[in-house]
């Protein structure tokens, strides 16, 4: 599974909420960006959580 975020994050914090050990905001531009890939069935499971979550589908998996 590879995790991506596109230029479309709203920086709405879905994401961040969701997974924070695999999503983090970037603070010079306010939005969501992949901090690292998720490790294991409990963190994948989180990623889909949050592509689900997302407002503007900015989420992609791989």
């Amino acid at each position: 599974m590879k995790v991506s975020v596109t230029q479309d994050c709203i920086g709405c914090g879905a994401c961040v909420a969701i997974a924070p050990m695999i999503f983090e905001m970037d603070t010079s531009t306010m939005k969501s960006h992949v901090k690292k890939q998720p490790e294991g069935a409990e963190e994948e499971k989180l990623a889909k959580e949050a592509e689900a979550a997302c407002p503007v589908n900015a989420i992609k998996i791989k």
